[in-house]
């Protein structure tokens, strides 16, 4: 009984996901309405519904409704799979390539940072056009972290894509294609996914305590939220730095990386079903198709390949 329970649970909350998609796009003032704030109730308490429904199994339905949308339909039309592929790939190939530049950003600032300690001995660098921005050295020295960041947390599903992963290879090489498109459907749905939306759960609420007071868990009902902690509802973003007082103070951009991270994980982890997928059900002459795989030139390819 508690089996079958649990099942028409799992039906159920399903099929309650279409609805609430539906109700969610039709009804945004109910839980957007507090991104123009005027620290109204109606502020107050959409934004009490956001950060509820953010980290909830409303949303988590919502997500695998989604996903059984379309891979329901790329198994009767591979068309739509594949280019359903091709844009989330392209979507993290996109996003990584672009701050990518963050590292070469962050050599140049360390540079300009020395040399303007070192050779004007500076305690403060200021730059702006129109109107001038102001930090200590040691300010601009901590930001660096920043876009070492964004190169870890926006290029990893990049990374992924491009095959630049490290994969622990103790049967994949000696199977075949077919037994490693299996393997890689395998670990897609029950470790990848898994792994992502537990980072989630737990990250959600992290990046919220550093914005919003009062604190908020993820043993929060939705009628405490509603009915009660609205009414304390300000905004109190987190300014501590990471070096003392004159450390970089915008320390809740790194939790909101950290959120864009565990999102396009998501997003590369039903890509990589649906290709894994693919690639099983046509066949060998399949594997990389429509793959947007950087070049390095054919110099540079043939040295990496004779260093191999």
């Amino acid at each position: 009984m508690a089996v079958l329970s649990a099942i028409g649970w799992f039906f159920t909350q399903l099929a309650m996901a279409f609805y609430n998609i539906a109700y969610a796009i039709t009804h945004p003032v109910l839980w957007l309405d507090w991104i123009t704030w005027d620290n109204t109730q109606e502020d107050k308490q959409s934004i009490m519904r956001f950060v509820y429904y953010g980290s909830s199994q409303e949303l988590l339905f919502a997500f695998f409704a989604v996903v059984i949308v379309i891979v329901g339909i790329g198994m009767f039309r591979n068309a739509f799979m594949w280019a359903t592929v091709r844009v989330l790939e392209g979507f993290a190939n996109g996003v990584g390539r672009f701050f990518a530049w963050a590292g070469l950003i962050m050599v140049l600032q360390q540079i300009m940072i020395v040399f303007m300690q070192r050779v004007f001995a500076v305690s403060e660098i200021s730059f702006g056009f129109g109107m001038t921005v102001s930090f200590p050295v040691s300010w601009w020295a901590d930001e660096l972290k920043l876009f070492n960041a964004m190169v870890v947390t926006l290029c990893l599903a990049y990374t992924f894509v491009q095959g630049g992963h490290v994969r622990v290879d103790l049967i994949y090489s000696a199977v075949s294609h077919r037994t490693k498109r299996l393997i890689d459907m395998f670990g897609s749905i029950f470790l990848m996914l898994p792994a992502a939306i537990l980072t989630w759960l737990y990250a959600w609420f992290f990046m919220w305590r550093s914005t919003i007071t009062p604190p908020l868990n993820a043993t929060n009902t939705y009628e405490q939220l509603l009915e009660q902690k609205w009414r304390a509802v300000r905004w109190n973003v987190e300014t501590t730095g990471f070096s003392g007082q004159n450390g970089f103070s915008l320390y809740i951009l790194f939790k909101i990386l950290l959120m864009f991270m565990v999102f396009m994980i998501m997003v590369q982890a039903v890509a990589f079903f649906c290709r894994s997928y693919l690639e099983w059900k046509e066949g060998e002459e399949s594997a990389g198709k429509y793959l947007d795989k950087d070049s390095l030139g054919d110099e540079t390819a043939e040295l990496a390949a004779q260093i191999h």
